[in-house]
């Protein structure tokens, strides 16, 4: 951690008010935020609160983000919001800033948070609420609030910084969603990944095809344990948001800088809503929402003009939901055997000088990103999109893999398997890139295989790539899939406290990183926020102290 400290007062003399009451002065050791600041400089003494503090805001976004600070301390600290002037805490516009930077400058006086914008004042507002120590004298009854004498230089090492939860396996619920983007907020993260469509369920509602949730939300069992372990729950499982429900969550996320970007799966991955209308499907069969997990036998039949026109359909109505400028589509684990042995596919191909399965998928990406960029929308998928043959088993002809047809340079390709070479190639070809590495971000895997450590370390920028294509790297997301996490204590305990250490990976510069600080925060962030919410996180620190 590279905190300077400073023994004199003199950057904060402009704005100490007099014959303030001052607290004792911080060591560095004490001063914990997760993520690290890029630029922590802390000075003499702190502001001491009596239960008290008053807040002058300019403008409605300012007063929104004073809004949910009163409401984070609730029942400890009494907020007063006034309209203007000078208070205790003032929010500050700079112009010289970026979005989501921010400055937070605190003397025994006053704090100030400079931003440019409203994602820079909440930020500051979080980095506040974790430096804010309560106190109390031994054998007293009473307690203060101290705010260390800080300067705070921060902003953010990536622009995307995601947390991903798969619902289509397991529905998780609105509170249990909301719970997550309190979390993500504390811990700055901005893109909360929502996988809603896939084969194990349909988790959207979607007006013009009702069938989707009240067919394809339902299945009669689960597949339990691991994989092809043959064994079940032994009771059906469903559950859907509907549009209100999703208006509701995602004005909540944006009230915290959280953005969501909605997962529609295709072309594969598409049982649960084939099982909701059969002629969606190349192989033209009745099959109900899947009970055991991991890739199945059919695909949306790309070729028809009906699913065409159902993917658009279905895209025009998360438009209207998802103010998100990315909507994913999956791509990942098409399994092309069943338009290899479809006569009518092989047709089509025929006729259209399509050589291999593999730039049909392309060709139906490619038309599908058109269609999200003439919407004012931009496409993103998991990297199989761009053609290259990851997986040895998905075709009954092994040299069909590899796609001749190339990507469209318009979209933003999401790495999660295969030789890192991969992603750094889509990046010199100027494709935007977000890197989630499955051996590193997914947050399924036990912690034996990713551990808190090795989490932590992770660094998205491809080792060897160019610093000129640096800029193509947007950042990272951690993925919460739940083919075994039936519940929302099992998602809580592989997410929590790994969650953290992505937050730091997107957030704070390498330089800046040191894991021993990190673990030292986190156990101020488990006990005074997670204990809290009640959060089922796995105990790890002590294990790797």
């Amino acid at each position: 951690m590279k905190i300077k400290v400073l023994f004199s007062l003199l950057f904060f003399s402009l704005i100490i008010i007099s014959c303030t009451e001052k607290g004792r002065t911080f060591s560095s050791e004490e001063f914990l935020v997760v993520p690290q600041p890029n630029s922590v400089e802390l000075g003499e003494a702190s502001m001491v609160l009596n239960g008290k503090l008053t807040v002058s805001v300019n403008g409605e976004e300012q007063k929104e983000v004073a809004e949910l600070l009163a409401d984070y301390l609730k029942g400890e600290i009494q907020v007063e919001i006034k309209e203007g002037g000078s208070a205790q805490l003032n929010f500050l516009k700079n112009e010289d800033l970026d979005s989501e930077a921010y400055k937070l400058i605190v003397n025994p006086g006053q704090i100030n948070i400079e931003a440019l914008d409203r994602a820079g004042w909440f930020y500051g507002v979080q980095s506040l609420r974790q430096i804010i120590v309560k106190e109390s004298s031994e054998g007293d009854q009473t307690y203060t609030w101290l705010v260390p004498s800080v300067k705070i230089e921060d902003e953010p090492r990536f622009g995307w910084r995601a947390y991903m939860l798969d619902e289509s396996r397991y529905f998780q619920g609105e509170v249990f969603v909301k719970k997550i983007l309190d979390q993500m907020a504390l811990l700055k993260m901005n893109r909360f990944h929502w996988h809603l469509t896939d084969d194990a369920g349909w988790r959207i509602e979607i007006k013009k095809y009702p069938l989707l949730t009240e067919v394809g939300s339902k299945r009669s069992d689960s597949e339990i344990g691991t994989w092809g372990s043959g064994e079940t729950a032994g009771e059906p499982h469903e559950g859907f948001y509907t549009q209100e429900q999703i208006k509701d969550i995602v004005a909540y996320a944006a009230a915290r800088n959280i953005t969501i970007v909605p997962e529609f799966e295709m072309p594969g991955h598409s049982s649960a809503a084939i099982a909701a209308y059969t002629w969606l499907g190349t192989a033209g069969k009745d099959i109900d929402v899947p009970v055991k997990f991991g890739r199945h036998y059919d695909n949306y039949d790309v070729t028809k003009p009906e699913f065409v026109q159902f993917s658009k359909d279905v895209l025009k109505e998360i438009f209207e939901l998802f103010p998100s400028e990315v909507i994913h589509i999956g791509g990942d684990e098409v399994g092309y055997k069943v338009w290899e042995e479809s006569a009518h596919v092989q047709k089509y191909m025929q006729e259209h000088g399509i050589n291999t399965p593999a730039d049909l998928q392309i060709s139906f990406t490619n038309d599908i990103s058109k269609f999200i960029e003439d919407n004012g929308r931009r496409m993103m998928g998991w990297n199989e999109i761009m053609g290259t043959n990851i997986h040895t088993d998905f075709s009954e002809k092994k040299d069909d893999q590899e796609a001749e047809t190339e990507l469209a340079k318009n979209v933003v390709v999401h790495f999660w398997k295969g030789n890192l070479e991969l992603a750094t190639e889509a990046a010199e070809k100027g494709y935007g890139i977000v890197n989630s590495l499955h051996s590193n971000t997914y947050l399924d895997y036990s912690y034996k295989s990713i551990s808190l450590e090795k989490a932590y370390s992770f660094d998205p920028i491809p080792e060897g790539l160019d610093a000129k294509y640096h800029q193509n790297v947007y950042g990272t997301g951690c993925q919460m899939w739940t083919e075994w996490a039936p519940n929302n204590e099992k998602v809580e305990y592989q997410t929590f406290p790994r969650i953290a250490a992505f937050a730091e990976v997107g957030w704070t510069e390498l330089d800046n990183k040191d894991f021993d600080s990190f673990k030292q925060a986190l156990a101020v962030i488990q006990t005074k926020y997670w204990d809290k919410a009640g959060i089922n996180y796995a105990k790890v620190l002590d294990k790797e102290n």
